[in-house]
């Protein structure tokens, strides 16, 4: 019990030090942000390699990112909607 007590005050404490300091420095959130890089462009890149194994389309997909997303949705092939 002493053990678990231990555990939940460090998790609580360190929840606490991470989410009590607002000094406008995001860290990995906004350098991912600058980068250019997010989800709808990692999803993009993953399913257009799925799809096609080219590096080319791949690249050009994920530029255009959630709107081959959603492209790729509209027209999947049966084998694909396992």
């Amino acid at each position: 019990m002493k053990k678990t007590q231990l555990i939940l005050l460090l998790i609580i404490l360190t929840s606490i030090e991470c989410y009590s300091q607002q000094n406008g420095d995001y860290g990995i959130k906004n350098s991912a942000i600058k980068g250019g890089i997010g989800l709808g462009t990692v999803l993009a890149v993953v399913v257009s390699w799925e799809r096609n194994k080219s590096v080319l389309l791949a690249f050009l997909h994920g530029i255009f990112s959630w709107f081959y997303v959603l492209y790729f949705v509209l027209t999947r092939k049966p084998e694909e909607r396992k």
